[in-house]
Formats: structure tokens, sequence, C-alpha cells
């Protein structure tokens, strides 16, 4: 990393700490919502971001969040978080807490994620002792609310990732519940590709002179990826989709289906044909998920049927 890369970081202002993870992680310089976002939100300032997976959102929120929470340093009560994160997934949710734990590595900072499909013990430890940092899904957060596991009365920062998947999955109920819960002085963080309806009453409900940041991913699709439709008859799809697999060249491939039930028939239906192929989605468990997840990663899985959960 030259100077010149380092400093564009520094320049921001960002916690020693914060660079020295940026470093050792191989960033090299913000992309441009992490340059638009990150003084805003250092401030103190409200923002609503509209972003798509790619960008580097992750980070354009979790460095000025542990930034802040370094310069005000104290210790978190039981039950309570210092920064809240609802993403609408446990993947996603997994993600961004271990982003959280990466750039955080040299400030000794409580991060945990919760998120429903498995056991509440571990989960419920880990709120006991009071955290600087919570991912959540939406769902399983307020089981924990409603068991008086976590008390958010005194949540400092709060934040809404990928708030129009929150509306496709239904949660954007559970999302007032719980906004509900929170400090009326509170600094608030928006983050959607999309803004319907919905969504953009939810952001005006939330926000208080919000920033406005907006940025389109630094590849679309048409530079990066060949695209090809095929007409066919539905009856005929999966014959098709087997057929495609006779290509070596098909290595290691996503298919996605509109239902649960489809992906399960379609990843037996391919395994028939001799494809090693296995299925992800809600009906799965959270070992099921990434047990698949792995053996796909591993080259074991050479397709992965997915519903919009991936």
């Amino acid at each position: 990393m030259t100077d010149t890369q380092t400093n564009a970081f520094e320049a921001l202002g960002l916690n020693n700490g914060l660079l020295s993870a940026l470093k050792a992680a191989g960033y090299e310089k913000p992309t441009p919502i992490q340059s638009k976002a990150i003084p805003h939100v250092m401030k103190g300032a409200d923002l609503l971001g509209i972003a798509q997976t790619g960008t580097g959102k992750t980070a354009a929120f979790a460095l000025p969040i542990l930034h802040r929470l370094a310069e005000n340093r104290v210790k978190p009560m039981p039950r309570t978080t210092r920064a809240l994160i609802l993403s609408p997934t446990r993947e996603l949710a997994t993600q961004i807490a271990d982003s959280f734990k990466v750039y955080g590595q040299h400030l000794g900072f409580r991060v945990a994620v919760v998120f429903g499909g498995v056991k509440y013990g571990a989960q419920e430890r880990a709120l006991q002792q009071g955290l600087d940092v919570l991912v959540a899904a939406p769902g399983r957060l307020l089981d924990h609310i409603q068991q008086k596991n976590i008390d958010l009365s005194s949540t400092e920062i709060f934040v809404l990732d990928e708030a129009d998947q929150m509306l496709d999955l239904g949660f954007i109920k559970p999302i007032r519940q719980i906004v509900s819960r929170l400090p009326a002085r509170r600094q608030n963080l928006f983050f959607s590709a999309t803004m319907p309806g919905e969504i953009g009453k939810l952001a005006g409900d939330l926000l208080k002179d919000p920033v406005k940041v907006q940025v389109t991913p630094q590849s679309t699709t048409v530079e990066r990826i060949k695209q090809q439709v095929i007409w066919v008859e539905a009856g005929r799809k999966r014959a098709l989709l087997t057929e495609l697999f006779s290509d070596p060249a098909y290595t290691r491939c996503l298919v996605f289906t509109k239902t649960k039930h489809g992906a399960d028939k379609v990843a037996a239906y391919l395994e028939a044909g001799g494809v090693e192929a296995g299925a992800i989605h809600g009906n799965k468990s959270q070992p099921q998920r990434e047990r698949a997840l792995e053996a796909f990663k591993n080259g074991k899985l050479r397709v992965l049927v997915a519903t919009d959960i991936a």
C-alpha cells in the first residue's frame, strides 16, 4: 500500500486502531459511498444511503460507528447495546458482524449477532454481558425484547440495512415495534437499494434532517456479466437446465427459483441427472444452510439452487 493510498483513509480522520485494521485487511482507498458517508456519520448526522450490495456500504457505516464509540468509550450496561444494526437475513447479519469484528479488532469492543434458526442460549449470554454493537434480524430481536433479554432505551446509534429487502420479507411492522423501544435522541442510518413508497415513508419517520448519499455499484452487470435469455416452455425448463450442465465450463453456478419448494425440486432433478447440486432457502436450518454454502465454496457442489435469501 502506498502512502497516498494509506492517506486516503487517514484523511477521513478515522481512529488509528481502525486505520491499522484496514491496512492489515488490504483496504487501499475508500469507495465512493465510504468517502461520502463516513465524514457525516462521524459527526453524528442522520444518513439516507441509496446503495446496493457491492458498493462498500457496510464499511461506510461500520467504520464511523466504531470511531464514534471509541471517542466516547463507556462500558455497556448488562442487556444493552450502544449500536444496533438491523439486517434482513441471517447470512447478511453474520457478514456485517464479522466486518465489525475485523475493523474493530484493535478496539476491544463487544460485538454480537442474533438471528433465528439457532438456540437462544449463546445469544442470551452475549446480551447479558452488554454490547457495544449488536447486529440482529428483526424477528429474533423482537423475541429477545419480549423476553427482556435486551433493553434498547440507551442505544445511541441505529442502522437499518437493506430496507427494501425488509419490506419484501414483511419486516416493516416488526421494525416499527423495535424502533418504538429506542430513545428519541439517537443517530439513524438508513440504507436501501430502492425507495418504494412504504420505504420512503419509513425513512421519513425515522430520519431527522438526513444527509442523502446515492451511489451505484462500481461495476454494472452489463460490464461484468455475459447475459443471455433462452425462451423455453415452462415444462421443459428443468430438462434444458440439465442439458446446459453437460458443458464442463459450467463449474460453480447459482440457480434462482421463485419458491422454496421449487428450489428443492430443481436441486433433486439436477442430482438425478448426475449434477452435484444443493438447495438453500428459509426452510433449511442454519447448519444445513452453512453446510451447503461451505460445500459450494469448496467446489463439492457444482450448483447451488437458491431463493432470494442468497
